[in-house]
Formats: C-alpha cells, structure tokens, sequence
C-alpha cells in the first residue's frame, strides 16, 4: 500500500517546510539576542536555501546510486543535529552552522516524495498526488505560525528549535518502519559516477531547461521569502502587530497553503495550456507584490499575503511540466536540478531581499517596500525568461 510510506515521508517534507519558514517567527529574538541588521538576518534566512539547494546535486546521484530509503535515513539525522545546534547556539556563527546542516539534512524531504510518487502511481496521477503531498506539507507551515508564536512568545526561540528537533526524531523513525523501498532498480541505477555526472550535464544541453530553471529560481523563493522571512518583521514594524498575531496571520496563510497545490493539481489543464497557467500565475503574484510595496495598508498586506498563499498553489504546475518536459530516464535527476534550482532561488532572493532592505533604509525609504519591488522585479523576470526560451519538443 504505497500510501503509508508516503505519507511518512510528507511528515518529513512538512518539517522540511517548518524549518525554512522559522525565520519569519523568531526573525525579532535573533535580531534581539544577536544584535542582527535586516542583511545579516536575511543570510541567516538563506542559508538553509543554500545549503538545501546545493546538496541537491549529491542527493541526485545518492538517489540512483543507493535508492530513495538509504539516501533519506543517512542525510535526514543531520537535520536533527542542525536544529540542536540552533538551539544551543552561544553566537551567530553557531547559529548560521545549524542552518547550514538542517539544509543538507531537509534536502531530500521533497524530491524523494516526488520520485516516490512517480515510481509507485500512474504517470496521469502525478499532478494530483503530488499536489496533495505539497498540501499536506504544508503542516509544516501551519507549525511556524500560531502554535510556534505561541510557543515563542511562552518561552524563546531557543525552545522552538529544541521541539522541532524532537519532532523530526518522530519522523525519521516513521520513514525508517514504513519506508521498504531499497536500491534503485538497475534499469535507473547508473553504470558509474562518470556516468551519472554525464547524466547531470546532458540536462543541460537541452533547450527546454533553461526557461524551466530561470522560473524555478523565483516563483517558490518569492512566496518563501515573504513567508518565511519578511511576513513577521513586515506586520509588526508597519502595522505594530504583536507576535502572537502575525503568527495568526501566518496561519491562515498557511492554511490556506495546505490546499492549493491539490487545487491546481486536480485542474491540471494538461501539457497544451498548462505552461500560459504557470506564466499568468507568476505575473499575478508579481502583481501582488507591487501593490503590497506602494499601498503600505494593514488590509492590503494581510489581504496580498493571502491571494499569493492561494496562487502560489500554481507552483504544483511546475513538478508536472518538468515531469511532462523529460524521459522517464531523465526524470529523478531532471527533479534534483529543478529542487536545487528552487532552492538556490530561494537562497539568492532572500539574500537580494535582504540587501534590499537594507539598501531602502540607508535611503530612508521603507525597507520592506524595498523587499516586495525586488520580489515582484524578480518574478516579472522568471516569468519572461520562461515564456520566450524553447520548450520540450514533442517526441
């Protein structure tokens, strides 16, 4: 029965999806106990996007060397030790360290749910399944809002990644009962490492990549930055929110999140018109942001974050035409480069944003204005990029 396992494996991803949205929780603590500019809180932020994004690439060849449960067990404990050391940090260095192995930890969180799913149901089910699993990981957001808030404010940011360790102690035991898929067959496996190296590169020899990984670098990084970064800085300094009710704001957001990707999932237009979705999607979101950014209004803000929760659902879209743009041969490492794209995005976003930030305050300008004209720049950008470079031919 293939749908237990996955569903302790989303219990990982929904973890995965906790601990890069943290930040926007804890943002004021670690500002407060750390002494950080909006730029060093801001790398902080990113540097779970990058450790994540760049362990993709071994997590790629790991998948098709030692299968899906091997890779998962040896790399999810480091996770554990991450969120330990955050907890216990003495300086901002430790605390950057911790990021750092909980992104290497989370890495496969969600592409071994994907290839889960592509190897154990119907390719015409992909879309939905996958939507579904996103939905429901999604939990992991609805975590860091008003329960870590709550949490948070009862006690310190400290204790927040002290349960979330303990948490992912459950999950990891779950996967390790559940999950009993072993190697990858040998018509996946490659020969040798050069041979999977070879594999990587010749993605990018294809034409169609290149639109798919300029889109991939913005549209998730856009909705994590303000999610998982800017959403409580921005409520409680422009709207003089308390904690516990931007975490209820995060919330809704969250929830909200829980149900799109299955949404759009479900009304998958199809290979035809599913790439015009993704771009009116992305500009929609870009839009937003730019009306959040010169409409500075508590209804505006609070309203925006909750039309990009439900659009930002679109991004489901994107697993399928990457599915849909590769042969099954290509499709586990096709997925590594498409997550590890997403990831450096959100990476360079929240790194951009943050330097934006800072760049609108040493000008006297409202820093979070500065953030959401950068995102809705970025996403106008991707959007371009996808819509005018080549696609998959028809085979």
């Amino acid at each position: 029965m293939p749908w237990l396992p996955l569903l302790t494996l989303v219990s990982a991803f929904a973890l995965s999806q906790a601990f890069r949205t943290v930040t926007a929780m804890m943002a004021t603590g670690l500002q407060h106990d750390f002494g950080l500019s909006t730029q060093a809180l801001g790398f902080f932020a990113a540097t779970f996007a990058f450790s994540f994004g760049l362990s993709q690439f071994v997590i790629g060849i790991a998948l098709d060397f030692y299968g899906l449960r091997r890779t998962w067990l040896c790399t999810f404990p480091l996770a554990i030790l991450g969120a330990l050391t955050s907890a216990l940090a003495p300086n901002y260095a430790v605390l950057v360290l911790g990021q750092a192995l909980i992104g290497i930890g989370c890495s496969p969180a969600f592409v071994v749910c994907t290839l889960f799913i592509a190897r154990r149901f119907p390719v015409e089910r992909f879309a939905a399944i996958s939507g579904v699993a996103m939905g429901l990981g999604g939990l992991g957001l609805v975590l860091t809002g008003t329960p870590l808030a709550w949490l948070i404010d009862a006690s310190s940011w400290r204790v927040g990644f002290a349960v979330l360790a303990g948490l992912a102690c459950v999950s990891w035991l779950l996967v390790y009962r559940q999950l009993r898929e072993g190697l990858s067959s040998a018509h996946h496996r490659p020969e040798n490492l050069g041979h999977a190296l070879r594999g990587f590169g010749a993605l990018f020899l294809l034409p169609q990549t290149w639109g798919i990984l300029a889109l991939a670098l913005v549209n998730y990084a856009s909705f994590l930055t303000l999610r998982g970064l800017w959403l409580g800085p921005l409520l409680m300094h422009r709207h003089d929110m308390s904690l516990v009710q931007t975490g209820n704001v995060a919330l809704v957001v969250s929830l909200l999140s829980l149900f799109t990707p299955a949404l759009f999932g479900h009304f998958d237009p199809g290979p035809a018109r599913r790439r015009h979705w993704i771009v009116l999607a992305v500009l929609a979101m870009a839009a937003v942001f730019a009306l959040m950014a010169f409409l500075p209004l508590a209804w505006v803000d609070v309203g925006g974050m909750v039309v990009l929760a439900v659009v930002s659902g679109a991004g489901i879209l994107q697993y399928a035409n990457v599915r849909a743009s590769y042969s099954a041969e290509m499709s586990g490492r096709a997925m590594s480069v498409f997550t590890m794209a997403m990831f450096l995005g959100v990476a360079v976003v929240q790194s951009l944003s943050g330097l934006a930030a800072s760049g609108s305050q040493a000008f006297g300008l409202d820093p979070y204005a500065g953030v959401l004209v950068c995102v809705a720049s970025l996403l106008a950008l991707g959007a371009l990029a996808f819509r005018t470079l080549p696609v998959a031919r028809p085979s």
